[in-house]
């Protein structure tokens, strides 16, 4: 095409110049035939190459994403990441029932099993002697070396630590939207005008995937899952009991590995954000005439008799995952231990899934105590509370009543009795908060820049009583867990703003 347009410029040059025995009209017109012929040809050659440069390049980029995505599982199943342990075989986690002296009942992680030969919880167990081999500043630089990094699949802030969660699982069957690494905000101005303190944070855990901290959780649950289903484990779909984000957490990682979800809400007792989320990653979602207790009752029936497995808190693989965000905050300190974490509590799983992680931390060394744990309950569903003030002589389910924090509307919470053991290990507290605080509450958070979901509110309500009854000072390190993200409840806060709230 380049020795054509040279042929045609030449061509072009002797016209011009009367080399060609023609008049000088004819050297005009021979000259603009002659130019829109080489212009015509000079199109359709660069069109053909246009066409042939986005194939080769669409080509090449398909080719370089396969082979990425390839190197990057090939590169985790050789180990070859510098800092990995040569013989991470050796870590190895199983289930156990929950607080019982009796050692000689255990599970694999590979079966399918939510309770103990009496009914009660099972608890997952790691090797603390395998993992006490490594020295504390071995932990710190590894889970340090890993943060905000893309290799597979350590960039995530539960994988990052995945010895201490699911040692034995292949990094090919992990499901992971690199979660986690939420921000630890310095609440400044909120905690010097309104509280009177100067070492306040907010641990945004709602800055996740699907907005809310389920997501730590649903990573370790979905990837056993795909894992056991690799293994020929008759297991047709997950399902699970929610009040929102339980739910929004499960069809995402469930769509991403390609593995069905059915999810079962309370009608009318969620928002619609939270609504749309199931539905939109696929998920069968079925809304049910009860409270979450009664959707929590179902599930289990149906978990029990169908091959479908029950995703929820009863099941202590997500509290796995979940306890990353304690071990998280204590990272983010560079591993100094915070006076005061104020979590909002429902079911109550977070609660002895952040104990879990911080007592890891200091039974392996790498810090000296635990910080003192504080569950910020709804006024209108607060069993927890109400045990703790009998001083936890007895305990009794109640019947939640309708909560702006809906999230934590749950009467009769499944992990009550870690709930209550990891805060008698603590020496830890329960708060609660009415409506109009938590409202109240979160509202002038938001006027110094925060934008809170109602359960942040019930949790900063309870700091709020804390404060004034002196129990917390003005210079005591304090953290308070932001369970999801306010953007998921604007309906409320439209309700609020707008004074359309009794």
């Amino acid at each position: 095409a380049r020795r054509v347009r040279k042929g045609q410029k030449r061509e072009m040059f002797r016209q011009y110049h009367g080399k060609t025995g023609c008049s000088t009209s004819g050297r005009t017109t021979a000259f603009s035939e002659s130019t829109a012929i080489t212009t015509v040809v000079f199109k359709k050659e660069t069109a053909r190459r246009v066409r042939k440069k986005t194939s080769f390049i669409n080509t090449t980029t398909r080719r370089i994403q396969a082979q990425s995505v390839d190197n990057i599982r090939e590169k985790a199943k050789k180990d070859s990441r510098e800092g990995v342990p040569k013989h991470e075989n050796n870590f190895n986690a199983k289930y156990v029932p929950f607080a019982s002296s009796d050692k000689s009942e255990t599970y694999s992680l590979d079966e399918v099993i939510y309770r103990s030969k009496n009914g009660g919880l099972l608890d997952v167990e790691h090797d603390m002697e395998a993992l006490g081999k490594y020295p504390p500043e071995y932990w710190k630089t590894l889970f340090d070396e890993r943060v905000g990094k893309t290799s597979w699949p350590y960039g995530s802030g539960v994988w990052s630590k995945k010895e201490w969660v699911l040692p034995g699982i292949d990094d090919d069957d992990i499901v992971s939207m690199f979660e986690g690494n939420s921000n630890l905000f310095w609440a400044e101005r909120y905690g010097r005008e309104c509280l009177g303190m100067n070492d306040l944070w907010v641990k945004q855990c709602g800055n996740s995937h699907t907005g809310s901290f389920k997501d730590l959780g649903m990573t370790a649950l979905v990837s056993q899952v795909n894992r056991m289903r690799k293994q020929g484990k008759p297991l047709a779909a997950v399902g699970c009991a929610s009040t929102g984000d339980t739910s929004a957490a499960l069809s995402a990682y469930a769509a991403a590995a390609g593995i069905p979800s059915i999810v079962f809400l309370p009608k009318n007792k969620i928002s619609l954000a939270q609504l749309v989320q199931p539905i939109a990653n696929g998920a069968l979602v079925l809304s049910i005439d009860t409270d979450f207790d009664g959707c929590m009752r179902l599930i289990r029936e149906v978990t029990a008799e169908l091959p479908i497995y029950l995703a929820n808190s009863l099941n202590s693989l997500r509290l796995e995952g979940q306890k990353t965000a304690a071990i998280e905050i204590l990272q983010q300190f560079d591993w100094e231990v915070p006076d005061y974490v104020i979590i909002p509590g429902g079911n109550l799983g977070n609660v002895y899934a952040f104990f879990k992680g911080f007592k890891m931390c200091k039974d392996l060394g790498l810090v000296d105590k635990l910080p003192r744990m504080v569950v910020a309950q709804a006024q209108n569903a607060n069993p927890l509370y109400r045990a703790f003030k009998n001083g936890w002589e007895n305990f009794a389910p109640v019947k939640a009543e309708p909560t702006f924090a809906s999230a934590i509307q749950i009467g009769d919470p499944v992990s009550i009795n870690r709930a209550i053991y990891a805060l008698t290990e603590c020496d830890g507290l329960v708060e609660e908060a009415s409506e109009e605080e938590m409202m109240d509450e979160a509202a002038r958070a938001d006027l110094t820049g925060m934008f809170n979901c109602p359960h942040t509110g019930v949790a900063l309500a309870a700091l709020r009583k804390l404060r004034e009854n002196q129990t917390i000072g003005p210079s005591d390190r304090v953290v308070v867990v932001s369970t999801a993200h306010g953007l998921k409840f604007t309906g409320t806060k439209i309700q609020y703003h707008a004074k359309e709230i009794e």
